[in-house]
């Protein structure tokens, strides 16, 4: 997890949250009350925060509204890295609510932290089919449980593709055998988009980096392709450098699509498969809409946005992505274009951070003078918190002539240490540019 969505309660107080927590639930506003606190508690740290947490995941009750804030609780906990919290969590093991169990073989996972019992346990609930399996079998996994081998072997021949491909990546990780790997690369294009997401987090697992070139071309959200090239990259930053360009422009033609269309559909019809909730149909209406004459599109588009384009966090992405794949728009659309645009890359809604980089690129190649003048807050960490977005932004600069930056006197005014930069990706694509102009 990033922490995209971990501010979405703003006007809520930390201090608030853990009351909120304490209450019974005849006291609560909203049934919602309870995981509304301990969704937020994410963004509190600190040692009233964990036992306000601890105290709430050792409740036991029945109430809807309990079960579902304990859930969140345990995963609040384990992304604090509340070490402390592992054996109320491991309890929790015992629960019959199917979903808490999950969160806490999860959770235990990205601790790093477990018992004999806590083990045996995880073992034990494989043998349960309503149990998550797949989580399970991750879980014991990443905490090297290797006497989980005899049980997860078997699920390397599971029906489910996410229960094989996972059952696969956990042998190979025990030490088990790594021959049965590439089965995992024919997930990546399967029909079904969670069991393609799923493999990509498999090969991850396997630490199967020779897979990359196959990663790159899964329909996927661009989401799952960067976390497998930012998990997988080995050596210098500067050598995943292309591959995180590729994703970035993210052009369906580089991408081997799973979906195919009986006949030449209408451009309406194109544009609504941008709502499709699988990335794989929105690529491939894309591919057909970039060969299409942007006056012949721009009305069913513009009517689209309006309606419902601009607040659907999966079309908006492909919306704008479409716009920057072409160069030339009708004269009467550019402003709308550019406000957009503008609009797309200091948004603030989390659930909107893919669409930022993206705009970044529509609006350098569309509007590269007004790119120049915003440019030292898109690539600044200080105003732009989005590693990708920083990313584009030198990778636009990068895309220019030198005498467009020469002439643009964007060096005199981007008064930025690149090297302070978090995130090492930004970092080399930076210095690539700065390399060049010297």
């Amino acid at each position: 997890m990033d922490g995209r969505f971990n501010n979405i309660h703003q006007g809520l107080t930390c201090v608030e949250a853990r009351r909120i927590l304490s209450l019974s639930v005849a006291g609560l506003e909203s049934q919602s009350d309870f995981y509304m606190a301990a969704a937020h508690l994410i963004n509190c740290s600190c040692v009233a925060t964990e036992d306000a947490l601890i105290e709430f995941v050792a409740k036991s009750s029945s109430e809807q509204a309990v079960k579902i804030a304990r859930r969140k609780s345990v995963e609040v906990l384990a992304r604090l890295g509340v070490k402390r919290a592992v054996p109320v969590i491991g309890e929790c093991l015992n629960s019959d609510d199917s979903y808490l169990v999950e969160n806490a073989a999860w959770s235990l996972k990205e601790l790093s932290e477990t018992t004999l019992l806590f083990n045996q346990k995880m073992i034990a609930l494989l043998r349960q089919p309503e149990q998550s399996t797949r989580v399970l079998i991750q879980a014991l996994a990443g905490l090297h449980v290797t006497d989980a081998l005899g049980e997860i072997v078997p699920f390397q021949d599971d029906e489910r593709v996410s229960i094989k491909g996972a059952a696969i990546a956990a042998s190979a990780l025990l030490g088990f055998s790594r021959e049965r790997i590439p089965e995992i690369v024919d997930h990546l294009f399967a029909a079904n988009q969670m069991d393609r997401q799923c493999a990509i987090q498999d090969l991850i697992d396997a630490s199967a980096s020779d897979f990359i070139p196959l990663i790159l071309s899964s329909p996927v959200s661009p989401v799952f392709r960067l976390r497998a090239i930012r998990a997988l990259s080995t050596g210098s930053p500067t050598q995943s450098i292309s591959a995180i360009d590729q994703i970035i422009n993210d052009d369906p033609l580089n991408l081997s699509l799973v979906h195919e269309y009986d006949e030449n559909p209408s451009n309406v019809f194109l544009i609504s498969e941008f709502f499709n909730a699988d990335f794989g149909r929105c690529y491939l209406s894309l591919q057909f809409l970039k060969k299409l004459q942007p006056v012949d599109i721009w009305p069913a588009l513009c009517s689209a946005w309006h309606k419902d384009g601009w607040n659907d966090y999966g079309a908006h992405y492909f919306f704008l992505l479409l716009i920057g794949s072409h160069l030339v728009w009708p004269k009467h659309a550019e402003s709308e274009i550019f406000s957009l645009l503008k609009d797309s890359i200091f948004n603030k809604r989390p659930q909107f951070r893919k669409s930022k980089a993206v705009a970044v690129l529509a609006m350098a190649r569309l509007f590269p003078s007004c790119f120049l003048e915003i440019v030292a807050d898109v690539v600044d960490p200080m105003s732009m918190n989005v590693w990708e977005c920083r990313y584009a932004g030198w990778m636009m600069l990068d895309e220019m002539s030198k005498d467009q930056l020469i002439d643009s006197r964007w060096i005199d005014d981007l008064d930025i240490d690149v090297r302070n930069d978090p995130d090492r990706f930004v970092v080399s694509r930076a210095q690539l540019l700065i390399e060049s102009l010297h």
